[in-house]
């Protein structure tokens, strides 16, 4: 019941405040992701090149709960058509560790527009050290592949592979090993 209400009042929350944003749901057999998206630079009316972003997430899986939240800026490379670079930090909240980690993101949009709708391949890594890793834990990994397709107007479905791996004083805990399927949203 509880996840019940965290979901709907997230789903809520996030499109409510946050237009001309994104919210995004992945899923397999035994995990449910929530994620959010808001371009700070539309909030504020910055029109530089640099793209401002918060990112939020909740991760449900196996019986344990993992919230995310992130800023970072992103924004395409010169000479380099169809890729863009983001970079940020963002806070890991689980029950039994919170981290802190920088991360990565890569989107490189495939130049196949004549013969297919918008298509992307999205790679992010995010590493929280031990000084940036608290409670017990050591040190927080986190790696995700994904392929987007936008097949209606700001509509996105994606697949993917993520990998979220926590050293704590005592052993290592792999939080998620597994891929998934989603849609995304945009308004």
């Amino acid at each position: 019941m509880l996840l019940k209400k965290l979901i709907l009042s997230s789903t809520l929350l996030t499109s409510i405040l946050f237009s001309n944003s994104s919210i995004g749901l992945d899923i397999n057999n035994d995990d449910l992701e929530l994620t959010a998206s808001i371009d700070l630079n539309r909030l504020v009316n910055y029109a530089e090149s640099t793209t401002y972003l918060l990112d939020i997430a909740y991760l449900y899986t196996d019986g344990n709960n993992m919230s995310s939240v992130g800023v970072s800026a992103q924004n395409t490379i010169q000479g380099a058509q169809g890729l863009t670079l983001g970079f940020g930090i963002k806070a890991v909240f689980a029950s039994d560790f919170l981290a802190a980690p920088l991360y990565a993101k890569a989107i490189y949009l495939l130049p196949l527009n004549d013969t297919l709708p918008s298509t992307s391949i999205v790679g992010h890594f995010a590493y929280a050290p031990s000084v940036l890793s608290f409670r017990d834990a050591e040190k927080y990994v986190a790696f995700r592949v994904e392929a987007d397709m936008e097949v209606i107007n700001n509509v996105h479905i994606f697949t993917g592979y993520r990998n979220i791996d926590t050293d704590f004083t005592s052993h290592t805990h792999t939080f998620n090993d597994s891929f998934y399927a989603g849609m995304k949203l945009s308004f």
